[in-house]
């Protein structure tokens, strides 16, 4: 019997109490610019937490002058923070010293234990696990910007074990994180500079007109049109998380081409009901799918090569691109740095980024002979695939890692209630 299960035997032999999250906390604030003028804070913005490590990465430094209309509440060290826009992103973390007493964005639930009752890093942890995640899949609400509210979250049932479990839990769960967290460092080196390799190969194949070595003849084929000039734009119709269905329409939402698709697909990941077939527009083999909408510059415009066999409907917040191009070598130069350049002078910085298909048809690609975009597209994938594909490689054992402490973690927060 491990230090845990004797701590449970003695303490807690008939099960655990269950709690709302809201009915263990303190009360938080928000901060009074006025009464703040000529201090400087670090302002934590929903970019801001890594959504793998769970810590806080780049801040910006803001004052009474400068603060966006989000920055609003005041953390403490020990507060956790949970990232309720798009919350299936998994943006949570727990305040270091550093940040005590900064601000973060109305974007995140505050959460700050009393001390009595729960340990900040056991609460931490329980918002990691599957039983949570698919609490807040079922209750955020809207398809295009989806949502939690702070009151949903605090509504979630918790086991309360007693503080000196919580504390050995924590402690191991702390542990085995550092571990993997220091693991992770050592490969994430290695694959950021393996991307670092990738992307300087593909800008350099895709950038025609700067390529040294490339035959004459060849760049003398070459052309630089904007997409408009090769292709149309359809832009998709709308679809909501009701809509959704385990069998039915394949579908593409422009949050999964974040999340679920890279460079191409074969088979959708969502499916919407079938009687609404009428009601959609869809994107046909061949196309590319582009999300028109994004949380940051460099999200909007993101692609995806459609090469399944059956058409695929698309959110309205996505546009289908049908040209007579190597649709991969479209998707493959809608990655360049040239092209994100030239796309970051269209999008329209609202609070939800977003691009026109207006827009998108003035940006240029180049355009090779059918046989030499086949040739780059047949080097690319190969490299992509050591790169990126998870089935393999570092990826697969940064997956791997992550898998296993996500596993052990909920064994160890998996408590029986007590009658």
């Amino acid at each position: 019997m491990n230090r845990i299960d004797e701590l449970i035997v003695e303490h807690c032999p008939d099960g655990v109490e269950f709690n709302k999250i809201g009915e263990l906390l303190e009360r938080t604030s928000n901060i009074r610019w006025q009464d703040a003028k000529g201090a400087a804070f670090q302002y934590i913005d929903l970019t801001s937490v890594d959504r793998n490590t769970h810590t806080i990465g780049d801040t910006e430094t803001i004052d009474s002058e400068t603060a966006p209309s989000r920055a609003q509440q005041i953390v403490r060290e020990g507060d956790v923070i949970l990232g309720t826009t798009r919350p299936m992103l998994k943006r949570y973390c727990l305040i270091p010293s550093e940040y005590d007493r900064q601000i973060c964005s109305t974007g995140y639930c505050v959460l700050r234990p009393r001390a009595d009752l729960l340990l900040p890093n056991f609460l931490f942890h329980l918002l990691g696990t599957e039983t949570f995640y698919s609490y807040v899949e079922a209750n955020q609400r809207g398809a295009s910007y989806p949502a939690i509210t702070d009151a949903a979250v605090k509504a979630f049932r918790i086991p309360r074990p007693p503080i000196e479990v919580q504390v050995e839990i924590a402690k191991v769960l702390d542990t085995f994180t550092k571990l993997e967290a220091e693991l992770e460092a050592e490969l994430e080196a290695e694959l950021k500079a393996r991307r670092r390799q990738y992307k300087y190969y593909r800008d350099a194949l895709l950038s025609f007109d700067e390529r040294a070595d490339a035959d004459e003849s060849k760049q003398a084929s070459i052309r630089w049109m904007t997409l408009g000039e090769i292709g149309k734009f359809t832009r998709g119709r709308r679809f909501t998380k009701d809509d959704y269905v385990p069998e039915g329409i394949s579908c593409i939402h422009y949050g999964d081409i974040y999340t679920q698709y890279g460079t191409s697909a074969m088979q959708a990941v969502s499916h919407v009901r079938t009687d609404l077939a009428t009601t959609l527009r869809f994107a046909q083999q061949g196309d590319i799918v582009i999300a028109a909408v994004g949380e940051t510059v460099e999200d909007v415009g993101k692609a995806v090569a459609w090469l399944g066999a059956d058409e695929v409907a698309i959110h309205d917040d996505c546009f289908a691109f049908r040209h007579q191009m190597n649709p991969k070598f479209v998707s493959y130069f809608f990655q360049t740095e040239r092209f994100n350049a030239e796309k970051n002078k269209y999008v329209a910085r609202a609070k939800v980024k977003r691009l026109s298909s207006e827009s998108l048809a003035k940006l240029t690609i180049p355009v090779p002979p059918l046989e030499e975009q086949e040739r780059i597209v047949c080097i690319l994938d190969k490299f992509d695939a050591l790169v990126n594909d998870i089935s393999f490689g570092l990826p697969a054992e940064i997956a791997g890692r992550r898998q296993q402490y996500a596993h052990y973690r909920d064994r160890l927060l998996t408590f029986r209630e007590t009658a």
